[in-house]
């Protein structure tokens, strides 16, 4: 009786956004679906898929690094086959091969579903190779357009990579807007939305797998439906999502300034299940920088964007990206910026120094500030930040708070790991502890807790009662 060949294991390396994730998880229900093993280690897989970054130098950076380390597996472990994925593999294909010619196969954005095809042809020329045959030096470039325009369902829409008792749900493709700085647009292609039936199907089988928290996400969540030209928007969306049976959190990540309008600031406050949290990023606060930046649409919502939200979601965490060293930004621009960040006090804040992007307007600008002022700047602001943050924390000691249980403690005597209403995944806005929780308890479950300390970003709490 013939023995049955064994499947080609898949080994996962994940790198930058979240939104890159879910992309990801979509490549493993197709690899899944083909018979191919997925979660595999790296180091003892058959091949490993790396989905990649681009939005920054750093990001090409850290992905050129990982590639690098992993196609050395291929002198050193079982590894037959590298594929490379996502956004550098979509804009940097031919580069990207000429950096790194130990890599077999590059995937665009629009050729998810040939993840197998692509795979089982590498692992193929490998094995013709050692057999002396040609093919080994054959690259794979499944790259089908320069302007990706396809929107992808999950074949396996509950396949969750997380690691945790929560999911990113990502609701749309590329973006509507022109900023000056960003490359998205040109990697990611023009607003493609996912119907609201399809988005709420995959929100079922997510929550049917006993997750607790759907991350809603796309470039910018506020202009979702609006390539749809129907009347469907964000709230129409949010509408359907809280209607769900069951106790979970929907979370909003990546908000634009100028979209928030009142009637989805009002469903906020008054629904069920959405966290009251709003990631939006500023980029910046002086009107000259913002009008460099191509988002004059924000020049006089910004000075009231805080004022405003917080006046319709009283308990609302506020999270912002600010970028520092845009060009023609001087010392007054940044000062504007520091005093702006001052007076309204963000939840959390992230910032970024200004990296010129190949294919962007800004980078034609010139006259930006040089990689130390930029650097300087960004810590300035991260420092000013993280005394705003300790502030608003401390305030914080001896109230309660809706927790979200992660990771259970390692020995005895230890804390459990989760997360406030406050906190997003990922570490980004810091971890919480609680102590005394109850034996039975198990990750995704809520309960209250009182904060009883503050370390940095992270809060230290104490259980009180299951909700």
């Amino acid at each position: 009786m013939p023995v049955k060949a064994k499947p080609i294991s898949v080994g996962f390396v994940s790198l930058g956004c979240a939104k890159n994730l879910v992309d990801l998880q979509i490549m493993g229900g197709e690899l899944h679906l083909a018979g191919l093993e997925i979660g595999v280690d790296p180091e003892e897989a058959d091949a490993v898929l790396i989905n990649t970054c681009a939005f920054i130098e750093e990001a090409r950076e850290e992905a050129i690094s990982n590639i690098l380390a992993v196609c050395e597996l291929k002198k050193t472990g079982k590894c037959k086959a590298v594929v490379v994925s996502g956004c550098l593999a979509q804009r940097y294909r031919e580069k990207l091969l000429k950096a790194c010619p130990d890599v077999d196969a590059v995937l665009g954005l629009d050729d998810l579903e040939r993840v197998p095809e692509v795979i089982r042809k590498a692992v193929e020329n490998f094995a013709a190779t050692r057999k002396g045959g040609k093919g080994g030096d054959e690259k794979i470039v499944a790259v089908s357009a320069d302007s990706p325009s396809h929107i992808y369902n999950p074949g396996i829409p509950g396949l969750v990579l997380t690691g945790g008792p929560y999911a990113y749900l990502k609701i749309a493709e590329g973006c509507f807007h022109v900023c000056s700085f960003c490359a998205i647009p040109g990697i990611r292609g023009k607003l493609r939305s996912r119907p609201v039936k399809d988005i709420v199907s995959e929100a079922k089988s997510i929550l049917s797998e006993g997750i607790s928290e759907l991350n809603v996400i796309a470039q910018d969540v506020t202009s979702y439906g609006r390539d749809f030209k129907d009347g469907t928007t964000l709230l129409t969306l949010l509408r359907e999502l809280d209607s769900l049976e069951g106790e979970y959190w929907i979370r909003l990540l990546y908000a634009h300034p100028a979209m928030l309008t009142d009637q989805l600031l009002d469903f906020i406050n008054e629904s069920r299940h959405v966290c009251h949290y709003l990631d939006v990023p500023i980029q910046h606060s002086h009107p000259d920088i913002l009008n460099a930046m191509r988002r004059a649409d924000t020049v006089d919502i910004v000075p009231v964007m805080a004022e405003r939200i917080r006046a319709r979601i009283p308990d609302v965490t506020l999270r912002t990206t600010c970028l520092t060293g845009f060009p023609g930004e001087t010392e007054e621009h940044f000062q504007h910026l520091m005093d702006f960040i001052g007076k309204v006090k963000f939840d959390h804040l992230g910032a970024f120094a200004f990296s010129p992007e190949q294919g962007t307007p800004a980078f034609e600008m010139g006259d930006d500030p040089d990689d130390v002022v930029s650097e300087g700047r960004r810590r300035r602001l991260m420092e000013k930040q993280a005394s705003i943050a300790a502030e608003k924390l401390r305030g914080r000691v001896g109230t309660m708070t809706r927790i979200l249980l992660e990771e259970p403690p390692e020995a005895k005597g230890d804390p459990w790991e989760g997360r406030a209403s406050s906190q997003a995944p990922d570490g980004i806005d810091g971890n919480t502890y609680i102590s005394g929780v109850p034996k039975h308890a198990k990750p995704g479950d809520f309960i209250d807790a009182e904060i009883v300390g503050v370390d940095e970003f992270d809060l230290q709490c104490a259980f009180k009662k299951v909700l």
